[in-house]
């Protein structure tokens, strides 16, 4: 079976500042602004998968933290999980320079992602 390490990390926020505020000043994170995403992404520390500030949406209420598996291959990897039971929500959206996801709801109903990395990507 292939590695499939978590490679990212999504905290529903609120207010993408004061989580910015909170989480740098609580554990010393670091961050980087994409404004035109209304995005924020994090580092946890060297080696730790990152992640980001996802705002709080009707698809992403407050409370919802969101983990990212990488792939080599998505469409099989999707294939995997409806076979066991779980419910892919989106099977490939691309987000470009970063790669190509997959949402699904584990078993328990779970919020879970899949990345397939772009050339270069994450």
């Amino acid at each position: 079976m292939a590695n499939h390490p978590i490679v990212h990390i999504e905290i529903a926020a609120n207010d993408l500042q004061a989580m910015k505020k909170f989480y740098g000043e609580a554990f010393g994170w670091t961050f980087q602004d994409y404004p035109d995403m209304n995005y924020v992404t994090f580092r946890s520390g060297e080696g730790q998968p990152g992640g980001g500030f996802n705002p709080v949406q009707d698809s992403f209420p407050a409370g919802t933290i969101t983990f990212y598996i990488h792939t080599d291959d998505l469409s099989a990897s999707v294939a995997r999980v409806e076979q066991l039971g779980g419910n892919v929500l989106e099977s490939g959206m691309e987000i470009p320079g970063v790669g190509t996801m997959a949402f699904f709801h584990d078993p328990t109903g779970n919020l879970i992602a899949l990345l397939q990395p772009a050339e270069g990507g994450m």
